[in-house]
């Protein structure tokens, strides 16, 4: 396989035709070896159109959703990301070339490990994997952006409540078949502001509330 050209593919025709035109963030894709944040068994599949298979039973999103995310959550240099979801470490990767620090937390021990490493490999220093379960985070801090890099059934409230004023949460929120991809920006203390991107499917995140079935 022609690495590079695979990597041109990914970003022509898949990316860019998803309305991800911001040059810098282009440039970043082109940048970022995808490849070696994809394991062994799967690099042929690592510029594909696909979510591609990760152990303890987790994906790696689709290209050119981390893309759109990406783009729309427009990181600053200044800014501090909390994001949920580590796996391998790539989105976490994209989002420190553009942000001043990430926080990535990781519930599985080996996606914990195997994050670390890649994104080590990676030279990214202002990177830091936290062995944590996102849904039950207890640390007192607020960000700047916040990602989940999976689906949830609703935004959880203690996670807007980490948001600083300005601040912006990226989520995929609702059930199979149909999701949302969605941008929360706290505009004040009290004052939040919803905008849907685009519908998309995405693994759950785990321990994170769902509504209850029962109906009466």
């Amino acid at each position: 396989m022609n690495i590079e050209q695979a990597r041109f593919n990914m970003i022509e025709q898949q990316i860019r035709p998803w309305n991800v035109l911001d040059a810098g963030i282009l440039d970043l894709l082109g940048s970022v070896r995808r490849e070696d944040f994809v394991p062994a068994a799967y690099r042929g599949l690592a510029f594909m159109d696909t979510e591609i298979p990760l152990p303890c039973g987790q994906n790696m999103l689709f290209p050119k959703v981390e893309a759109r995310i990406l783009q729309e959550l427009a990181v600053r240099k200044d800014e501090w990301v909390l994001e949920v979801g580590a796996g391998s470490g790539f989105m976490a990767a994209l989002l420190g070339h553009r942000a001043a620090a990430v926080q990535t937390l990781e519930l599985h021990e080996e996606l914990v490990a195997l994050a670390r490493a890649n994104l080590h490999r990676a030279g990214m220093s202002n990177v830091t994997v936290e062995h944590a379960d996102g849904a039950h985070y207890a640390k007192h801090a607020e960000f700047d952006v916040i990602v989940l890099s999976g689906s949830v059934a609703q935004i959880p409230q203690d996670l807007l409540q980490r948001l600083k004023p300005g601040g912006r949460l990226a989520a995929i929120v609702g059930d199979e078949p149909v999701m949302h991809a969605q941008i929360v920006t706290r505009a004040t203390e009290t004052d939040f502001r919803t905008r849907d991107l685009f519908d998309t499917v995405a693994k759950r995140l785990e321990h994170f509330p769902e509504p209850s079935r029962f109906q009466f």
